[in-house]
């Protein structure tokens, strides 16, 4: 039997199926990551900054784990809209796994004025929302910075985020 088109026309169906099925080229391979392995392609990491009470920077920051950088600047930064960069993949990978290093996954979903742990509170302080996917975990925090219970690590990874992205380059005034 060969697979050319045409085939035979009166062949019972459960025949019919198996030519068919035997022509079927097979799928790719699907690539498989976790969290602690490279983010290759899988990786997607965004950071949104929000408003103040003054002229802290608003925008929102994505890496893929491409290397493509999407930069959407709002207010108080030196290029609002959309900017775009490319950094190398590897740096994205490397991000993720500083991430899990440093307990992304481990730390609350939220850092917010009435959530336990945030009884003592500043007001007009901005905040911070990060959401990483890798392979097969995602975590959203919500980290507003006036909740003086936040862990440290967090914002240091927030900054981290920022640093790889290279969103100085947008943002100086």
């Amino acid at each position: 039997m060969t697979c050319a088109s045409g085939g035979p026309r009166r062949a019972l169906s459960v025949a019919a199926t198996l030519w068919l099925g035997a022509c079927a080229r097979p799928s790719p391979p699907t690539p498989s990551a976790d969290a602690s392995s490279p983010a290759g392609s899988t990786a997607h990491i965004t950071l949104e900054r929000g408003p103040c009470f003054g002229a802290c920077p608003v925008y929102t920051v994505t890496l893929e784990g491409s290397g493509a950088v999407l930069f959407q600047g709002r207010r108080f930064v030196a290029d609002t809209g959309v900017s775009t960069a490319t950094i190398p993949a590897a740096r994205v990978d490397s991000l993720v796994a500083e991430l899990v290093a440093g307990g992304y996954f481990d730390f609350a979903d939220r850092y917010q004025a009435g959530e336990p742990g945030c009884e003592r509170y500043a007001t007009d302080l901005p905040s911070v929302t990060t959401e990483v996917r890798a392979g097969s975990r995602a975590k959203r925090i919500e980290h507003d910075h006036g909740c003086m219970a936040a862990p440290e690590g967090l914002a240091a990874l927030e900054a981290r985020i920022d640093e790889v992205a290279g969103v100085s380059r947008w943002i100086r005034r």
